[in-house]
């Protein structure tokens, strides 16, 4: 056994000494100029993203209302060229960026991300793949999870949610592997709003219908181009009404919905139509009388 052991140890120091040639090979001198060099990238690259982003958002404000949200979608693609470009100028000035040197870099990077960064790298990647599958754009309003709202920025890991209460929510990329996501309006400027109404069981149906369209119609809201529907269904507790139609812009959703049920109460009590009475059902206080779209 120890006549083995300085041929082990000969060939240990050997393995050792060749990795560390391989690293000065592939890691460039490093010099204070370079680090003052990376310094002003990293910093301009913070800036110029900071000012793509207001610039983007100022513009989509002003152009035509059907090229808002176009205008909102280009904000991903540059956020993502402006970090890429950075990487590879840092990669530039620390790294020998040889074909030998790129391959050796790219499968340490990649195991090194692959042990210690695992959920990080894998929220990049559906970042990607989000880019052109588009499962959600900047502007669009979606439901992930238990999280509802309005997409206001797409990053390298993650999207940040505006939900109806103005609290924002990051959520990273990483979800669409395995949480379904529903998004209202795909990159137009219209979603349907179902806006929902619960009446008596003898109440005129077709009066009631008049009465809803009516409203819909009337809306400054209301999208004219775009089908308005109502759909009405018997429940044991009532007769249960959904007035389906759009706003000419998404963000108007609650507007919308406020306005139309405040006109159609108003229109419900001048023509003396009842509301339904919980007291002559059993009424369960576990469950509520609501239905989904």
């Amino acid at each position: 056994m120890n006549m083995w052991a300085p041929l082990l140890a000969q060939s240990s120091g050997q393995a050792a000494e060749k990795t560390a040639d391989q690293a000065k090979q592939i890691l460039a001198e490093l010099t204070t100029w370079k680090f003052f060099q990376a310094v002003i990238l990293i910093v301009a690259a913070f800036l110029i993203i900071k000012a793509v982003d207001k610039c983007v958002l100022w513009l989509s404000e002003k152009v035509a209302r059907d090229w808002r949200l176009r205008v909102m979608q280009f904000l991903p693609f540059l956020r993502t060229s402006v970090l890429a470009f950075t990487v590879v100028s840092l990669m530039n000035l620390f790294l020998n960026l040889s074909r030998e040197n790129i391959l050796a870099v790219t499968g340490t990077v990649a195991v090194a991300l692959g042990f210690a960064f695992k959920d990080y790298a894998s929220s990049i990647i559906a970042g990607l793949v989000g880019l052109f599958e588009a499962p959600y754009r900047v502007g669009d309003r979606v439901q992930i999870g238990d999280y509802y709202g309005e997409v206001t920025s797409f990053g390298l890991r993650g999207i940040r949610l505006r939900t109806p209460s103005d609290t924002y929510v990051t959520i990273p990329h990483n979800q669409i592997w395995n949480q379904a996501i529903a998004n209202a309006n795909m990159g137009q400027l219209e979603a349907q709003v179902v806006t929902r109404f619960y009446l008596d069981h003898h109440v005129d149906v077709q009066q009631v219908k008049d009465i809803l369209y009516r409203v819909a119609y009337t809306s400054r809201y209301t999208h004219l181009k775009l089908p308005i529907m109502v759909v009405m269904e018997e429940k044991s507790w009532g007769s249960y009404f959904k007035l389906k139609c759009y706003p000419i812009d998404a963000r108007d959703e609650f507007n919308f919905q406020t306005d139309l049920t405040l006109r159609a109460k108003a229109a419900f009590v001048k023509a003396h139509i009842p509301y339904p009475r919980l007291l002559d059902v059993k009424f369960d206080p576990q469950r509520s009388p609501t239905d989904s779209p």
